[in-house]
């Protein structure tokens, strides 16, 4: 599997803590919502991009006791990218999710 972010792929993702990796997951869900409706092929980088990046902290054994939620916002944004038909998800509402780990990881905590 070839990946985008190779260097974090290659075990740097695990030196972030959770709210970090959340974070720039985070960074990039409000990227492909920047770019729906603007330009598809940018949007599905940022969502594939996203994905990586949220699987790669579900792999992340220190958050098995997460691995729930996780998986859950996995899922939420995948119903958002398919246009909210499952569970009316959209990215904005998933920015709103992870703006708080934004805040977090600048300030330090």
């Amino acid at each position: 599997m070839s990946h985008q972010h190779a260097s974090l792929a290659a075990g740097c993702w695990q030196t972030l803590s959770i709210v970090e990796q959340l974070a720039n997951v985070g960074s990039e869900v409000a990227r492909a919502h920047r770019w729906q409706g603007k330009d598809p092929q940018q949007c599905k980088k940022a969502f594939v991009r996203a994905l990586e990046l949220l699987d790669l902290t579900i792999g992340d054994a220190r958050w098995k006791g997460r691995k729930k939620e996780l998986t859950r916002v996995r899922e939420l944004l995948c119903d958002a990218m398919l246009g909210g038909k499952e569970y009316n998800t959209d990215l904005a509402g998933l920015g709103r999710y992870f703006y708080p780990f934004a805040v977090a990881a600048r300030s330090g905590r």
